[in-house]
């Protein structure tokens, strides 16, 4: 009779501890949806700042030209 007591118990302790790790994979099941979502976020963020970065790269390299020529054009047409 004690046993049966004593795995009843074991059985109940068992089942408590089934219980909490379930939930806490419930929750990590819950977090790494939040965290692929996050990530996704972020790649989007940086595709769209890489194109900023292209652009921002096109319009400096057109005035380092502008620049260059007005500055050749000075000393070359310029008075001396």
């Amino acid at each position: 009779m004690a046993n049966d007591m004593q795995d009843s118990i074991q059985i109940a302790v068992q089942g408590t501890e089934i219980k909490h790790s379930q939930n806490n994979v419930d929750r990590l099941i819950v977090d790494m949806v939040e965290l692929k979502a996050s990530i996704a976020d972020i790649s989007k963020t940086l595709a769209e700042a890489r194109g900023g970065w292209h652009t921002l790269m096109v319009i400096g390299s057109m005035g380092a030209v502008l620049g260059s020529v007005v500055g050749w054009a000075i000393e070359h047409f310029g008075d001396k």
